[in-house]
């Protein structure tokens, strides 16, 4: 799953921002006082969360970024979801799931479920949540993901059967606790388009955890506590939360540490995190991390890609290869995240089932570092002359402060050759969420948050024909592995097909992965359920949250 600075409007921004945020607080500071619980008791504190990420849509067709669903996981229902520490999924507000046939998903809903705005919450409406995802199909969105489902048929107001093409998915499950799965209200949602924020806001249309009492997009958003929601997760442990957003990073550390925010999450630099670890006031949370950093590879408007006046797989290929030789991912770790990223070598991060590092044997020097005369030969091999001229294009806003500096420094480990020129490019994340899918880009920066955790959700969204990248990456043969991969029963065998998948994707560097990070919060010193929700599901659920 893929995460703005206007100078003149910078002050008044933030000072509009500030009051707004004020009366929000204001409005959202009643309630008990009572300890908070999972079993329905909820703190009276209202809980302010900072982020630098970006809302592209709250329509889960619209969107496939971290930012987006962050939101949908506090306010969505979903059929399978993972409980508080867990990767494995269970019924969320299904009573049961399972396999009735070995390509029918069978999943019963719990009775008298409804939406925030009192509507019947059935099976009618995640029939028409799955059909509509296929059918709008959006390039910014997930239903890439839904590449088994035929159909879905809803026989009664509690029962869904999932019809797949591939028999015995093994990852199906996990597939609806993920950005695809989020269930909406066929009386809000449009059929066909990408429904706007505020129509959803308006219609109530929530049934998760929380409800959106208030919405401006990127600046504010409260929520409350939704009583009807019935699912795995429980109550809230705190019934009003606040989420403000930033366009920097450096305002979001200086609210965190005079109070103003409770809970810092995603993105501060390292730098950030590194000093406040020295603050008394706060408290640094660590937890699993499944985010991937890499660069993508359009193979149409590559150097020498598909659809430039100089065509030539072969030499698009070394470049791309050139590319892999260069990359230095220890200074990378350590210049610009100091240890919070640590280098990756492949495509399915270290910690999950049947993950290798091909591209460090089979790039650089074998060992894990660059190697500038074996980039070099490539290039001469394949007929490249050099410099090559790359436009790398990476967001300012998204992935973090620290993009700038890191990608600065990638311009200068493939410069330093003397094999590239690279013209390096910014854009903020509205906008580039739109551009790299219409072929702007050539190359450009791309993070992964992971849907599930499984190696399956770091191949199919990928390397699929059809693929959420869309960068025009079409290779019959691993196409054919991952969906192999995902309807073998043998674990062993399934692993073996993943480390081949790895294998075989390293030879074509549709994308060339190099860091790996981890989840971290800053809290402050009476905000307690951090660590629980920093977990191996990677999601942050605000639910879990208490103060005072």
């Amino acid at each position: 799953m893929v995460s703005v600075t206007r100078s003149g409007r910078r002050f008044a921004a933030a000072t509009a921002g500030a009051a707004a945020l004020a009366l929000v607080l204001t409005a959202c500071g009643g309630g008990s006082d009572d300890e908070g619980s999972s079993d329905g008791g909820s703190s009276g504190a209202p809980i302010t969360i900072g982020t630098t990420d970006k809302i592209t849509s709250l329509d889960p067709a619209g969107s496939y970024d971290n930012g987006s669903f962050a939101v949908m996981n506090q306010v969505y229902p979903f059929l399978m979801n993972t409980p508080y520490g867990s990767p494995d999924v269970e019924p969320d507000i299904a009573e049961s799931a399972e396999f009735t046939s070995p390509t029918e998903y069978t999943v019963k809903l719990k009775a008298g479920l409804k939406w925030a705005n009192g509507n019947a919450l059935t099976s009618s409406d995640v029939k028409f949540s799955f059909d509509r995802m296929v059918k709008i199909n959006d390039p910014n969105g997930p239903a890439s993901l839904l590449y088994n489902l035929d159909s879905t048929e809803a026989p009664d107001d509690t029962t869904v059967v999932f019809h797949l093409k591939s028999a015995d998915d093994q990852v199906f499950p996990q597939i609806l606790s993920s950005p695809v799965g989020p269930i909406v209200d066929e009386d809000v949602f449009s059929p066909d388009a990408v429904t706007p924020d505020q129509e959803i806001v308006d219609g109530d249309a929530f049934a998760g955890q929380y409800a959106i009492t208030s919405y401006k997009q990127n600046d504010l958003i409260a929520y409350e506590a939704y009583p009807g929601y019935k699912g795995l997760l429980g109550a809230p442990k705190t019934d009003k939360v606040n989420v403000k957003y930033y366009d920097e990073a450096s305002n979001l550390k200086l609210d965190t540490q005079e109070g103003n925010v409770d809970v810092a999450f995603r993105s501060l630099s390292s730098t950030d995190i590194d000093d406040l670890r020295g603050n008394d006031k706060v408290k640094v949370v660590e937890g699993p991390g499944g985010e991937t950093r890499y660069i993508t590879f359009n193979f149409d408007t590559q150097p020498f890609g598909a659809k430039t006046d100089d065509a030539d797989p072969a030499k698009a290929l070394a470049v791309r290869q050139a590319v892999a030789d260069l990359i230095d991912r220890d200074e990378i770790a350590d210049q610009v995240y100091k240890g919070t990223y640590t280098p990756l070598y492949s495509f399915v991060p270290e910690g999950l089932t049947g993950a290798t590092e091909p591209l460090k044997t089979m790039y650089g020097d074998g060992q894990g570092k660059p190697d500038a005369d074996k980039a070099k030969s490539t290039l001469a091999d394949a007929g490249v002359t050099s410099p090559v001229t790359l436009d790398l294009q990476y967001s300012n806003d998204h992935y973090g402060p620290s993009s700038a500096d890191e990608y600065a420094l990638i311009k200068d480990q493939l410069e330093k050759s003397g094999l590239f020129k690279v013209n390096l490019q910014t854009t903020e994340w509205v906008q580039y969420s739109k551009d790299r899918t219409a072929d702007v880009y050539p190359a450009y920066q791309l993070g992964w948050f992971p849907d599930y955790s499984d190696a399956d959700n770091y191949l199919t969204p990928f390397f699929l024909k059809e693929n959420f990248l869309a960068n025009h990456y079409d290779n019959k043969a691993v196409n054919d592995e991952i969906l192999q991969q995902a309807v073998t029963k043998d674990p062993d065998a399934r692993t073996k097909l993943i480390e081949k998948i790895q294998d075989d994707v390293a030879a074509d560097l549709s994308t060339v992965p190099y860091l790996q990070g981890a989840q971290v919060a800053v809290v402050g010193k009476d905000v307690e359920g951090a660590k629980d929700t920093l977990d191996a599901s990677f999601k942050f659920r605000y639910a879990a949250l208490s103060k005072g």
